[in-house]
């Protein structure tokens, strides 16, 4: 992909992507740009909360509800798992299973188990299981493929 940056006098910071076609490099652009529209709405003890989509390590489904896990607090978002993955996709976060997604930029260390899984270690210490089912996309996603 080719790059070009200008910095001009006046006017308004203006952004422009011209594509052939829709790879996934230039859906991380466009989810890049449009990152700012990206805040996901969590409650906790009936207070709303705005949560910027890096500060949240995982978004898990338990019993039809939705939780999205910060470093140190649990919030419940009015989102099925499914919205949030949409919500989310292009910010480096990644289905790991059936009912949880991950965010890729918040894991301190991987260790391979038996049976495909991974073990992935949290920045907060938090470990998370990678399915098999989704453990060879989840390493094709790390080499860049």
């Amino acid at each position: 992909m080719k790059y070009t940056v200008n910095q001009v006098e006046r006017g308004e910071d203006e952004l422009i992507l011209n594509y052939v076609s829709l790879s996934e490099e230039v859906m991380r652009v466009l989810a890049f740009m449009r990152e700012d529209e990206k805040k996901i709405l969590g409650w906790k003890d009936s207070v709303q909360v705005v949560l910027n989509p890096e500060e949240i390590f995982y978004v898990e489904s338990v019993d039809g509800r939705t939780y999205a896990y910060t470093e140190e607090e649990v919030y419940k978002i009015n989102y099925s798992l499914a919205k949030a993955e949409a919500l989310l996709c292009g910010i480096n976060f990644y289905r790991c299973s059936k009912s949880m997604i991950i965010n890729i930029d918040c894991i301190a260390g991987l260790k391979s188990l038996s049976s495909n899984r991974i073990d992935a270690t949290m920045r907060n210490g938090e470990h998370l299981l990678i399915s098999r089912t989704y453990a060879s996309g989840f390493r094709r996603r790390l080499k860049g493929e």
